[in-house]
């Protein structure tokens, strides 16, 4: 019975301990990157702290609802709680297949809807000031080429970290670049020459930080695969530099890049290949994006856009 073991080990210390099963099963079996691994472990620990010393294996239905109520009220937007119950809907899914539970009680439960909100962009000028980081040291070099490769190739943070540089070597100079992204799914996006010249001078100076035998692509200070929380310290860092007001961060350049490809090619399809979408829905909230910025210039430039009649 599921419930058995729990009677001589707290429900904090069984919890984790199938946390890590969970886990390693999404890592070596499901393929997840770390960075996804990790989301998942903070969406169930937010579970863990809820339920405290219950078993999971005795949670209800009115239970989660309970729980997802509290965290609403705390400010937990729609969009985080349907990811958040996704992650243990998964999870106990895990526990009835491994280790006998028998329910789960987050089948059927929907977040409460939130307002839809449209994916922030740079305006070109704006990616073009950001583009510009000054410096040539190894560290201003490599923030450069992330921003230049990210911008470029419409890349989510999660592949760029992962990426290794054997492979960049190997496409370098053929404007395109083969990128692993969710679910270890592999596709080609385009590498633009902008990008090209800087991941070119960042690979020239990159033995000044790597260590030997690294072998990512972007390493941080200390010579190891750099971590995405310094990717994403550095690009807020560079934003306030460069007198950015939006809050610069690496999906930001993602929103950019998809925005501004579909308002110069109108080709949404190219535009979901190669963002990665698996789904084109996921792809047109950027066709409400352009929409919104194409409406800004007619109300500013169409002599009758505000005139009144």
């Amino acid at each position: 019975m599921p419930g058995t073991e729990s009677d001589t080990t707290s429900a904090t210390v069984l919890n984790e301990r199938y946390l890590q099963g969970y886990l390693a099963w999404l890592r070596f079996e499901k393929r997840y990157s770390e960075l996804t691994a990790e989301n998942y472990a903070r969406d169930l620990r937010h579970l863990f702290e809820l339920s405290g010393e219950t078993p999971l294996s005795t949670l209800k239905v009115h239970q989660i609802r309970r729980y997802v109520a509290q965290l609403h009220g705390q400010g937990l937007s729609g969009r985080s709680l349907a990811r958040m119950l996704s992650a243990w809907r998964g999870f106990f899914t895990y526990l009835m297949r491994d280790h006998g539970h028998s329910d789960n009680p987050c089948t059927g439960l929907r977040a409460p809807k939130s307002p839809k909100t449209l994916p922030q962009a740079l305006s070109p000028d704006e990616a073009g000031r950001l583009m510009a980081i000054p410096g040539d040291d190894a560290e201003a070099l490599r923030d450069k080429a992330i921003v230049e490769l990210l911008y470029s190739s419409g890349l989510r943070l999660a592949e760029l970290v992962s990426m290794e540089l054997a492979d960049m070597q190997a496409f370098l100079g053929s404007g395109e670049v083969r990128v692993t992204g969710k679910g270890n799914k592999t596709r080609i996006v385009p590498l633009g020459s902008f990008a090209t010249t800087a991941l070119q001078a960042w690979l020239a100076v990159r033995d000044q930080l790597a260590l030997a035998g690294e072998t990512a692509l972007f390493v941080g200070a200390r010579g190891q695969r750099i971590s995405p929380r310094v990717v994403q310290l550095r690009m807020k860092q560079w934003g306030i530099k460069l007198g950015i007001t939006s809050n610069v961060h690496p999906h930001l350049l993602r929103h950019s890049f998809a925005t501004h490809v579909l308002q110069s090619s109108g080709d949404l399809r190219a535009v979901q290949e190669m963002l990665g979408h698996a789904s084109i829905s996921t792809t047109q909230v950027y066709t409400h994006l352009d929409y919104q910025y194409l409406s800004k210039i007619y109300d500013a430039a169409h002599p009758r856009a505000k005139r009144k009649p």
